[in-house]
């Protein structure tokens, strides 16, 4: 399968590259992959990397868990356990930031755990996953359509008043045009929420290679705070403040021990997951540097 290279960075469209580190696909199909740092803007991204056309073929796999409802091993149990937990969590920030409650997009919404609740708790819920397996299940979920992809056009023919991104900016192929998609359809006063891993976390830093949220080749982009800024002020946003997403360091460690020893160690899991918090809390210039990071974003 070839594979596609950007020869112009996603964000400051310089062509000058280094590489940054060479990483494993251990989900799927074990070949290495290259991340590379724009010489610029220090932006960093999976290059070369699958097409849109071909990408689908990495994400085959049970142990994706977020297309997929059962918990059969202990990582899919624990990330279940935690997901229902961290879905109530989301509930009250996005009630949090935009009242009286309106309509929100759940963009990636996968078998729409949290697009379910949303809509129970009184917001008029729309959603799109491009995983047509997923995307059936969170149909059923919500008793509405889910669309394939922001694209369409029952899905752009208004403005929300949140539109959330969980772990998904990072996968998504047309980075611009899908910021662009955001501006665009935000309401004045609505906010952007987009998750993503934090490369320059603690734990990111102890496993390097072996750590499993660089998720190449599905991930495609690894967003610094300096660097999600910088592009996000490209397209008329600011980033208003960032959030920590706690028990992401302790899963991923518990990823990233398997993915270095083939298998999971615990004790070094919490406490890598308790440390990289613990750093993450004091953070550089006293911003939040935890191993996942939520950005709450307005238009200018």
């Amino acid at each position: 399968m070839s594979l596609e290279t950007l020869d112009k960075c996603p964000v400051c469209q310089q062509s000058s590259f280094s590489n940054y580190l060479n990483v494993e696909d251990y989900t799927v199909s074990h070949k290495e992959f290259t991340i590379q740092q724009c010489n610029s803007c220090y932006f960093l991204f999976t290059n070369p990397r699958p097409s849109e056309e071909q990408i689908g073929a990495y994400y085959e796999s049970q142990d994706y868990i977020s297309h997929h409802d059962e918990a059969k091993d202990l990582m899919s149990k624990v990330y279940t356990s935690v997901r229902n937990h961290t879905i109530e969590e989301k509930v009250k920030l996005i009630n949090s930031l935009v009242q009286p409650k309106g309509t929100l997009l759940d963009i990636g919404c996968g078998t729409g755990n949290f697009l379910g609740a949303v809509k129970l708790n009184g917001w008029k819920t729309f959603g799109t996953e491009p995983d047509s397996g997923a995307r059936e299940v969170a149909s059923k979920r919500v008793g509405a359509t889910i669309f394939e992809s922001i694209f369409e056009e029952n899905v752009g023919a208004q403005q929300y008043d949140i539109i959330s991104m969980w772990h998904v900016l990072e996968h998504v192929h047309k980075l611009n045009e899908t910021i662009d998609w955001l501006q665009d359809h935000l309401k004045p006063n609505g906010r952007i929420i987009i998750a993503v891993p934090n490369p320059q976390s603690y734990d990111a830093l102890k496993y390097g290679r072996f750590w499993a949220a660089y998720d190449v080749p599905r991930h495609l982009y690894h967003f610094t705070r300096a660097t999600m800024r910088n592009l996000l002020q490209r397209h008329g946003l600011t980033v208003k403040k960032i959030l920590p997403m706690w028990f992401d360091s302790f899963y991923v460690s518990m990823l990233s021990t398997k993915y270095k020893s083939s298998k999971t160690n615990l004790v070094d899991s919490a406490i890598t997951g308790l440390q990289s918090n613990l750093k993450g809390r004091a953070g550089t210039n006293k911003e939040l540097n935890t191993s996942s990071l939520i950005y709450i974003i307005s238009k200018n």
